[in-house]
């Protein structure tokens, strides 16, 4: 199956915070779009692997992505190194996305960082052909870059490349945040986890993340917006392809 975008998160719930309004509005635009977890989240203190893939699973179905798979590196100790990046290119290469939205380059959790090092270098990586890989039948893969690689904001706030308008979709990106009921406030606790609170599972951390969107959108005069951050020159087809701010 070929993706027009392919959204990474080291952890699952990643992509669902920081990207999920983008791809819906891609995914509602007739686009095909797939997310690919690194790891389990194994380490994170509420929850278990096994209730993060039911609700990996719902937020997934929640935005209609066409798939989800998770590729099971080590939590907190994965590497950027060939092992890692070569798993990586197998995926890219198997989906063959024109787009990757992955973790931002440097953030508060060094899991964050990390992976979106791995993202980035995969990306070129899988574009050489001397890289040799085969998918799951043993099929040797043809070579594969992406157009683009977009890393999305997390905790910490980086100058976006890019302003995406997602006012029409904030509620549907919260519902899939709230898949997460192990790991977020949600606002019926009766239905969540109750173990330790932690930094994301308070109701001020749930509001940060409507603020960060509300603080965004008004740069471009839009209720909510998702900011994305790449180092590659974006193209345009002509200048009526820019959204003006009117405000």
């Amino acid at each position: 199956m070929k993706l027009d975008i392919l959204a990474i998160g080291v952890h699952p719930d990643d992509v669902e915070l920081c990207c999920a309004g983008a791809l819906l509005k891609e995914i509602q635009a007739g686009k095909k779009a797939g997310i690919v977890d690194l790891t389990q989240g194994e380490l994170g203190t509420r929850g278990t692997k096994e209730t993060r893939y039911a609700e990996a699973a719902e937020a997934a179905r929640i935005m209609g992505v066409s798939v989800r798979e998770n590729l099971k590196m080590r939590d907190g100790f994965f590497r950027n190194d060939e092992e890692h990046q070569l798993r990586l290119i197998k995926v890219i290469r198997k989906y063959r996305p024109d787009i990757v939205l992955g973790n931002v380059l440097e953030d508060r959790h060094p899991d964050h960082g990390r992976a979106g090092h791995l993202i980035n270098d995969a990306c070129f990586l899988s574009g050489l052909s001397k890289i040799e890989t085969t998918d799951d039948d043993g099929t040797p893969q043809q070579k594969w870059r992406p157009s683009y690689f977009f890393q999305y904001m997390q905790d910490w706030y980086h100058e976006p490349s890019v302003l995406i308008d997602i006012s029409s979709v904030i509620d549907l990106k919260m519902k899939a945040i709230e898949a997460y009921r192990t790991q977020f406030y949600t606002g019926t606790p009766d239905k969540g986890d109750t173990g330790p609170q932690t930094y994301i599972s308070t109701p001020d951390f749930r509001e940060s993340i409507l603020a960060r969107s509300r603080m965004l959108g008004k740069r471009i005069g839009v209720k909510h917006a998702e900011g994305l951050i790449t180092t590659k020159i974006i193209g345009m087809e002509n200048l009526s392809s820019v959204i003006l701010n009117e405000t």
